[in-house]
Order: structure tokens, then C-alpha cells, then sequence
């Protein structure tokens, strides 16, 4: 008999998305005609060079773009089916938080320092949840516990910079799975912390994956944070998608060649063959990010690719339509 299962719903979708900003050089797209699709219980790594657009789609998303002097210029955010992307700051406020909640990549700045931890979970916890404070309190030190700080009834009455940053990373993100979201976006949630820390942050984010089953959103530009944590991956370039696929497909055989690029910037160690080798040197992929003001008419990629050739600078790659996409004219005669 036929399958007839429907395929799952997305539980956050994003069409089109354009994020203008009004310069000194006229009207810039910082994100131009994003689509992604992020599934329950799911993780989606988005990743790409500083200023490709990563964190404004989470921004986006959240409804925090500044504006002035940003603001959404077209598309659709649908969360649960509803178009967010033009909701109410009230309508906002009540999902953000509840339903969609953020861990923001540098908690020193994102905590309030003059309040303690727990009182800033405890807020989090009476803006969406018809509780007692006596009772958000209680939840409060089982959130500590639960991200694995230790001594929990003591640290709630901490405040932020009596905390290391691994700490004040695990009381963000105690925060953000305090109403039990059904969306987490994670900006960069291990930026600054040692490696040791950055493996716990990441097992403590797969572990509460599997206890509340959020779909996660991980923005990153580490290639290996994406090799650890993702089911699909999003590679961003000057605004736009380049490259989308599951994450054993982009990391195995990727096909743009700025996602071969990032790959490329991986560090790996030499093999021993008797005596000590040593590791190879490190890659790096030539040029700059074009000014978003000034793109090129083409591929923005088109002055850093190794496989650029005329039709590259004359018109800009769309992604393919299904499976493995890619934005990139050399790809599709790869494919082809």
C-alpha cells in the first residue's frame, strides 16, 4: 500500500524574509529573501562568516530588529501556521519567551547586573506562567539544577559577574527553557568559553532538546559546533542562502564553494606514522564579505571562488528547489 503519512508541519517557517536598513549609502538588505524551515525536535545549524545575516534572522524572528532603523521589509514568519513576521509588540511580547525564546550570545551583557539570577528567572517565569512568586522561585532553583549549576540554592541568589561565563551561559539558557518553548534559538551560546565548557553547553542543550522537544535553531560559524549538534544546516552569504541540506550531505559533499570553504577552515590534526607529524596548515578562503551596499550585479561569492567564470558575475544563483540546494552556477553543472 502507498504511504500516505502526511509530511510533518513545519513548526517555523520563514519565506522570503528582507530585512532593510536605512545608511549613510540609501536603503541595505541585510537579509534578502531568506526560506528556511525548522521541524520539531529537529536542530538547524545556520552558519557563515560575522555579518552574513545569521543573528538578524534570529532577530527577525523574535521581533527585536531595530527599528529605526530597520525594519521588515517582505516575507512571511509563520510560527505554528500564524504570520508573525508584522505581529503587535503585545502579540510579540506574549510569544516571545513563552513560545520562542533566544539564548543570546554574550550573557554578561544580556543579564541585568544589578539583579540576581534567580530573580531574573523568576521574572521570566510570572510574565508567562500563572504562578506564585513563592512557587517561580521554587522552579527557578530546579532550572539551575536541571542546566547543571552547581549548588543551585545558593547561586539563585547570586548575581551575574559573581559567576564564571560557562555559569552565566547555563543561567541563560535556564531562562530560555523556563516556559518550555517550543522554539530555542541559540546565537552563538558557546562564544568565549573554553572547549571543555563548550562540549558540557552543547550536551546540556541536546539533553533539554530531548526533554522539552524544541526545535533548535543553532547560529554558529564553527563548522565542528554544526558537525556536533545538527540534523540540517543553512549556510549564509551577504544576506542570503547559499547552501541548505541535511548535515551529513553539506559536511560529506558540499557544493557551493564558499560552504567548501568553511569545511577547508576545519583544523585537523596529522596523522602518527612513527615518528610525530605535524598538523597541517591551517586554510583560509582569500578576499572579503562584499559591502552589503555595494553587492555585485552576480554571485556575491563571485571575487573569492576558485570556480568563478563569466556567467558568475553577470547573474546572481538561485537555490534549487529541493533536497540538497545550492545557490551556485559551478554546482549546477556538478549536479547536472
Amino acid at each position: 500500500m502507498p504511504d500516505t503519512q502526511a509530511a510533518p508541519e513545519p513548526v517555523l517557517s520563514i519565506r522570503g524574509l528582507e530585512v532593510a536598513f536605512e545608511t549613510r549609502n540609501g536603503t541595505v538588505n541585510a537579509l534578502d529573501g531568506i526560506d528556511l524551515d525548522l521541524f520539531a525536535g529537529e536542530t538547524l545549524g545556520v552558519v557563515g562568516e560575522s555579518g552574513c545575516g545569521k543573528s538578524m534572522t534570529a532577530l527577525a524572528v523574535m521581533g527585536l530588529v531595530p527599528n529605526p532603523p530597520g525594519r521588515i521589509a517582505g516575507g512571511r514568519i509563520l510560527f505554528a501556521g500564524e504570520d508573525i513576521a508584522q505581529a503587535s509588540e503585545r502579540r510579540m511580547c506574549a510569544l516571545r519567551g513563552r513560545d520562542v525564546a533566544m539564548i543570546f550570545q554574550e550573557p554578561m551583557t544580556s543579564l541585568n547586573p544589578v539583579f540576581t539570577v534567580g530573580e531574573q528567572i523568576v521574572e521570566a517565569i510570572l510574565l508567562h506562567q500563572d504562578v506564585a512568586p513563592s512557587a517561580a522561585r521554587t522552579m527557578a532553583v530546579d532550572l539551575l539544577r536541571t542546566v547543571g549549576l552547581p549548588d543551585a540554592e545558593r547561586r539563585v541568589g547570586a548575581y551575574p559577574h559573581e559567576l564564571s561565563g560557562g555559569m552565566r551561559q547555563r543561567v541563560m539558557i535556564a531562562i530560555a527553557i523556563s516556559c518550555r518553548p517550543k522554539v530555542l534559538i541559540a546565537d552563538e551560546p558557546t562564544t568565549a568559553l573554553d572547549v571543555t565548557v563548550q562540549a558540557q553547553i552543547f550536551e546540556l542543550m541536546e539533553r533539554i532538546q530531548a526533554e522539552i522537544g524544541a526545535a533548535i535553531m543553532l547560529i554558529t560559524h564553527d563548522m565542528g559546533a554544526i558537525a556536533e549538534m545538527a540534523d540540517r544546516v543553512a549556510v549564509m552569504y551577504a544576506g542570503r542562502v547559499v547552501e541548505q541540506g541535511s548535515a551529513d550531505a553539506i559536511l560529506d559533499r558540499p557544493l557551493h564553494p564558499y560552504t567548501r570553504g568553511l569545511i577547508d577552515c576545519i583544523p585537523v590534526l596529522g596523522k602518527q606514522a612513527g615518528a610525530a607529524q605535524r598538523p597541517p596548515p591551517l586554510s583560509e578562503i582569500p578576499g572579503v564579505v562584499p559591502p552589503l551596499h555595494a553587492l555585485p550585479a552576480g554571485c556575491a561569492f563571485a571575487e573569492r571562488c576558485p570556480l568563478v567564470h563569466a556567467r558568475c558575475r553577470n547573474e546572481r544563483p538561485v537555490l534549487t528547489r529541493s533536497g540538497h540546494r545550492v545557490a551556485c552556477h559551478a554546482a549546477e553543472r556538478e549536479i547536472a
